[in-house]
């Protein structure tokens, strides 16, 4: 084993490490393969579920090929940013990626549907191991001054992988066959791999005593309550006993963690952060954020291929505005903060993101123009890009340099867990609706045949049903109405948010005080 030693930095509290940008170029790229997956493999249920040129997957084991790697991604991520701060973030990173990389390789060659939900699981297990590092490492190798700038190019990428992900899956399933969707991370990582080894310093945080009870309660807190809101989501009901008994027992594990976490010394997670209004507003920012936009940019895919007759890879090039957008204006949020203040910054970003909700609820008809479309993602992905960056700089400068694993897993499972709950309660809302409205609109159908949007045209092109054009348009006028009904409600939880920034963000001189009073970190740089 070669003996660890401190690589010598002069000025890092002013300059950052040397190779900073560099590094910067070889985590977002680990970043983008992880969003990227997230997106790309929507675009090719339809061939996985064929029998011939798929694997012959059912309704249910197409659910699961999402849920699987959902699941156990946010089950581990909490964890795996505290075993980065103790075992070094740069191990855990390349780890991560060896583990995404096999796994990715393994669900390219699946032939049944179980093996590539449990390929998916394990692809899961890697994008969280990993994912949590990205942020700390930055941390750690831009200066405070700097670090804003990279968050902001940071969220970009995250932006910008999860648009480019179905038109890279279009592309791909155009020309070659379904595994090739994972097949093309496999070089991704191994550049990957090569980059961080080379250029990426080690850097390690709080050494204290590990605490395996917390870590162990907020795995199973939180496997046991994405298992219920996601089975929700599922059956677009909250009665099930598998949905809230499920739910129950992850939030009673969680107040166990709290309360565990108070009681010790050595807590992975210290719960006295929230009295911090600003970590706490940053916290309900980055989840009601999440709730809202992921619940209703999820539905707008059922707006835009069943209803507008676009293919995947035209809807995916329809959502690339929002992944432009935020990847040109997340890099210049810091900019604006510094000139405007978090609160200002924070208000217009809000209020950009609540417009899509507005416009959404009282714009949006079958006969919508395309142009419509493109512009609002575009304005939405300009609010999301000056509301996340000031949001998770926020959290993750709240947390001690030592423990940044923690404060980036915090935020990435406020991320995970926010916007799972904001598909499953819009969900259960449009779902209610759809139902409500075509039964009287259509009262003839099979019950079936209205469980959903999507079912119902399910039926029609399966001959459940027959190709009445009143049945048709009964659909549509059905679903534009429960879209309206939940975009109503993504904006109201936007408003809430707009209240948490307006009461809780700082002003520019309240900030500009704090920031002179705020002593900061040096960061650590350690090769082995």
């Amino acid at each position: 084993m070669s003996e660890t030693r401190s690589e010598p930095v002069v000025d890092t509290d002013d300059q950052g490490h040397p190779r900073r940008w560099a590094i910067l170029s070889v985590l977002v790229l680990s970043l983008i393969v992880v969003v990227l997956d997230n997106t790309v493999l929507n675009v090719a249920m339809k061939t996985l579920a064929d029998p011939n040129e798929g694997v012959g997957a059912s309704q249910g084991d197409l659910a699961w090929m999402i849920n699987s790697y959902t699941l156990v991604f946010a089950g581990l991520l909490f964890a795996s940013g505290i075993i980065g701060d103790r075992l070094g973030r740069k191990r855990m990173l390349l780890a991560g990626l060896v583990v995404f990389g096999i796994a990715s390789l393994l669900s390219a060659y699946s032939t049944t549907p179980d093996q590539l939900i449990w390929y998916r699981a394990l692809m899961g297990a890697g994008a969280a191991i990993m994912m949590p590092s990205t942020l700390s490492l930055l941390r750690n190798v831009f200066s405070a001054k700097e670090f804003p700038k990279a968050l902001g190019i940071w969220t970009g990428a995250v932006g910008i992988g999860g648009a480019i992900g179905p038109i890279v899956g279009g592309a791909l399933l155009d020309h070659f066959w379904w595994g090739s969707v994972f097949l093309i991370n496999v070089p991704i990582v191994i550049f990957g791999l090569i980059a961080i080894a080379i250029l990426a310093p080690e850097s390690k945080g709080s050494q204290a005593k590990a605490d395996f009870v917390g870590m162990a309660l907020s795995m199973i807190g939180l496997v046991s309550l994405t298992y219920g809101i996601i089975e929700a989501g599922d059956a677009g009901s909250w009665t099930g006993i598998e949905v809230w008994g499920t739910i129950a027992l992850g939030v009673i594990v969680l107040a166990a963690f709290v309360l565990w976490e108070r009681r010790i010394p050595h807590a992975s997670l210290d719960m006295k952060l929230f009295k911090n209004t600003r970590f706490s507003a940053s916290s309900a920012i980055i989840t009601l954020t999440f709730f809202g936009m992921m619940g209703l940019m999820f539905f707008m895919t059922f707006y835009l291929q069943i209803l507008k007759g676009y293919s995947p890879l035209e809807t995916g090039l329809l959502f690339l505005p929002f992944g432009a957008s935020m990847l040109i204006f997340a890099p210049l949020s810091n900019t604006l903060v510094q000139r405007f203040g978090a609160k200002t910054v924070g208000i217009v970003a809000m209020l950009l993101v609540i417009s899509n909700s507005v416009v959404t609820a009282t714009v949006f008809q079958a006969d919508t123009s395309v142009w419509v479309v493109i512009v609002l993602f575009f304005i939405t992905g300009a609010g999301m890009a000056n509301l996340m960056p000031p949001a998770m700089n926020t959290l993750m400068s709240s947390v001690p340099k030592e423990k940044a694993g923690v404060g980036s897993a915090l935020a990435n499972t406020l991320r995970q867990v926010g916007g799972a709950l904001g598909v499953a309660v819009l969900g259960t809302i449009m779902a209610q609706t759809y139902q409500s409205q075509i039964g009287q609109a259509a009262p003839e159908l099979p019950s079936a045949a209205t469980e959903s949007y999507a079912a119902t045209y399910g039926a029609l092109e399966t001959g459940l049903i027959p190709q009445d054009a009143s049945i048709v348009q009964a659909a549509n006028d059905s679903f534009i109405t429960a879209l309206h009904s939940t975009a109503w409600v993504a904006g109201a939880v936007g408003f809430v948010g707009l209240l948490v920034i307006a009461l809780y963000f700082p002003g520019k001189r309240r900030q500009g005080a704090e920031s002179a009073t705020s002593p900061a970190a040096e960061p650590e740089y350690v090769e082995v």
